[in-house]
């Protein structure tokens, strides 16, 4: 089946595929990942065996789409830290991927960030080297292997239209996930309207949202039309106040609050930023329960 319908399907049998939760989280909770501008990245080489477990405990709570550590594997972040070999990296982040999924019904999403600090407000690169670092890294994902890029915590609207473009032009099947602010704007200043005018002249697979807590998502639901191919995962815990406070309690919580967005149908939904396997179980129990 095309992946274009396995999206749509997913929304018309109001079955959403699950999606994983957190990596470069859940790795630095477990020592295998640094608070520096690499993170994660390291964790593909040195700690293998760590990704590997982790994306396989996904696959086991049930999860229909596992996520590439590759967050922080784009041009600009190895760049800056010295890396010249930035293949090698996507490379083995796509293929440590591919050996959990072992050729179950298991789809790969390519993780592309943004070429800064996802919370980065004003940047430094200049447009050029925006379109360099995105297209560099969609390829590399695409050539590697996965099924579609998951273009993840997008919020400035130049980066939005570079992303669709090319992987319009290219046909590479896409996701745009955007981080909107409480006043529902974007980083980059405009009403997050705006991303959803620009993505719709380039047919994403779907528009999600992440990095955000319940309580913007909920400003933003009533406004989602209930024919959009649409998705979200949210955050668990805020990284930006003192020790990752939590906002949702626990894995059972977060499943009801999901749980509240079925109405309009989403195509894919699951768990971000300080979440765990846990929290794909019970969105999984969730799903078959109400579905």
């Amino acid at each position: 089946m095309q992946l274009e319908n396995i999206f749509r399907d997913a929304k018309k049998k109001r079955r959403p595929l699950l999606l994983d939760g957190a990596m470069g989280s859940l790795l630095e909770s477990r020592k295998f990942a640094k608070k520096d501008l690499l993170w994660s990245t390291r964790a593909n080489i040195i700690s293998s065996p760590e990704v590997l477990k982790i994306h396989k405990a996904y696959i086991k709570a049930g999860a229909d789409i596992i996520t590439t550590n590759t967050f922080r594997t784009n041009p600009s972040t190895l760049e800056k830290s010295g890396i010249s070999k930035k293949e090698n990296y996507i490379r083995t982040a796509v293929d440590l991927a591919k050996e959990a999924s072992e050729n179950r019904n298991v789809l790969i999403a390519g993780s592309n960030p943004p070429a800064e600090d996802c919370y980065q407000r004003n940047r430094t690169l200049s447009k050029k080297k925006l379109e360099l670092n995105h297209h560099y890294h969609i390829t590399n994902l695409w050539n590697c292997g996965v099924h579609f890029i998951l273009n993840e915590t997008q919020s400035h609207l130049d980066e939005i239209e570079i992303i669709a473009k090319y992987c319009s032009v290219n046909q590479i099947p896409f996701v745009v996930s955007l981080y909107v602010l409480p006043d529902l704007t974007l980083l980059s200043g405009e009403n997050f309207f705006k991303a959803l005018e620009v993505l719709n002249d380039y047919s994403p697979l779907a528009i999600s949202y992440n990095c955000i807590d319940s309580k913007t998502f909920s400003l933003v639901y009533p406004i989602i039309c209930k024919s959009t191919l649409w998705g979200a995962y949210l955050i668990v815990f805020d990284s930006k106040k003192k020790n990752n406070s939590r906002i949702t309690p626990s894995a059972i919580e977060y499943s009801e609050i999901t749980k509240r967005y079925l109405p309009k149908n989403p195509c894919l939904v699951g768990s971000c930023c300080g979440s765990s396997p846990l929290f794909t179980k019970y969105l999984r129990k969730m799903i078959d329960a109400n579905t």
